[in-house]
């Protein structure tokens, strides 16, 4: 077994000086069991632990290192940036270049308001879509994560399910009473939920593509017809896509199905790996927030030149670049050599994907929303978390959670983690 006593100790004295050792949750790796390596550096699509030992990173910052770790040209900007000033507490033209780019490449989104991270985003839109409607409930789904919000940390995978509390203590039940939970992929449940409240819902939020209770995919006519209930009832509909935003293509899920939304959240790409987040969308319901409108929202370092320095670069690079085709072939590289070695040792997986985002279930039948999730064996997915970390493959530590590519991967790394995969799959 790989020792790691430099992290274990590191980790020891953690937990005297921090809750749990660690400052978000999945990262105490309670979900498979055993204590947390600690990184020294990343370069690319690789990970040093301070013990000297090197990863495959298949969690790429849980989704901002699309372009690997430590870029050049994003490194170049936030050193350049630094020296005129790490924050300035008033309008800097960094933002406004930042703006432009979210709004040419989510055509959904006429105007954006910058934040700090992606729950500021998904929490302000709920307010603005409230403010906005002036109603008061929403939609969400069981295992989608939008965040440490009060109103919606109800059924909200993520490190809730790791842990095994979908709810969390402090938060009274009144604050979540206008908040509706319903199964993922079931059009029907929304529909009777729209006839039960027919004036009353301000707007749907969701993940389009859902990663924080692993990964699942909508199903067909899944999101169009939440577009057309939303649309008939007066309510919004709000894209979360701080995980699929510049991820699943230049414009996001939504630019992937096809589908408009009348808000949009985003964080993790935009920031270039620094602290980031944003909501946009159409234009009479920004001009709700304030100082034009009513819906206050706030914030010191919102628009942070450096987060904003290192956002732009990642998208510059991701717009002139062939990224979006090698994170595609990347992926169905990965996809097929892992169901193949599934299938060659006898392993039930399913393996689920889109784009650069994937999760393995362990499980014989399609997982498609929270419940089906649940029936996979978690002990097999710690299992082989653990073993491909012994081969030098780092994949999230919890079955929900979503996996992460970036262009940094090689042909190389995705053919290592297979024969590992394959080792792993028949011990397991």
């Amino acid at each position: 077994m790989t020792t790691r006593f430099k992290s274990d100790a590191l980790f020891a004295e953690a937990l005297n000086y921090i809750p749990g050792g660690v400052n978000s949750p999945v990262r105490a790796f309670r979900a498979v069991g055993g204590q947390p390596f600690f990184v020294h550096r990343a370069q690319g699509a690789h990970l040093w632990d301070v013990d000297g030992h090197e990863l495959i990173d298949y969690v790429c910052t849980w989704g901002p290192a699309i372009l690997g770790h430590a870029h050049r040209r994003i490194i170049e900007a936030i050193q350049q940036t630094a020296l005129k000033g790490t924050s300035f507490g008033i309008p800097n033209p960094l933002e406004v270049t930042m703006a432009k780019l979210i709004c040419s490449a989510a055509p959904s989104v006429k105007k954006v308001r910058l934040c700090n991270s992606g729950t500021e985003a998904t929490m302000s839109a709920i307010r603005l879509a409230r403010g906005f409607t002036k109603r008061d409930k929403i939609i969400k789904f069981a295992g989608c994560y939008h965040g440490h919000v009060d109103s919606l940390l109800v059924k909200a995978g993520s490190g809730a399910l790791t842990l095994g509390y979908p709810d969390s203590a402090g938060i009274p039940p009144a604050f979540t009473q206008h908040t509706l939970v319903l199964p993922f992929n079931d059009p029907d449940a929304v529909r009777a939920a729209f006839a039960a409240h027919p004036d009353q819902i301000a707007g749907i939020i969701l993940e389009p593509v859902p990663g924080n209770s692993g990964l699942w995919l909508p199903r067909p006519g899944y999101l169009e017809c939440l577009r057309e209930l939303t649309s008939e009832y007066g309510a919004l509909l709000v894209f979360d896509e701080v995980m699929t935003g510049f991820r699943l293509a230049w414009g996001g899920a939504q630019e992937r199905f096809g589908i408009t939304p009348d808000l949009s959240c985003f964080g993790k790409i935009i920031g270039g790996g620094l602290p980031v987040g944003a909501f946009g969308g159409r234009a009479d319901i920004m001009d709700c927030l304030a100082p034009l409108g009513p819906v206050y929202q706030a914030g010191t370092l919102s628009g942070n030149p450096l987060a904003m320095a290192a956002g732009i670069t990642a998208l510059d690079e991701l717009q002139h670049s062939n990224a979006y085709q090698a994170l595609e072939t990347r992926g169905q590289q990965l996809e097929t050599g892992l169901v193949e070695a599934a299938r060659t040792t006898g392993t039930e997986v399913q393996f689920n994907r889109c784009g650069s985002m994937f999760c393995t279930y362990f499980a014989s039948q399609p997982v498609r929303n929270l419940e089906e999730a649940m029936r996979s064996d978690r002990d097999k997915f710690a299992r082989f978390f653990h073993g491909m970390l012994e081969h030098g493959v780092y994949l999230a530590p919890s079955q929900f959670e979503a996996g992460f590519l970036s262009s940094a991967h090689e042909a190389s790394d995705i053919e290592k983690t297979i024969r590992a995969a394959r080792e792993v799959f028949s011990k397991i």
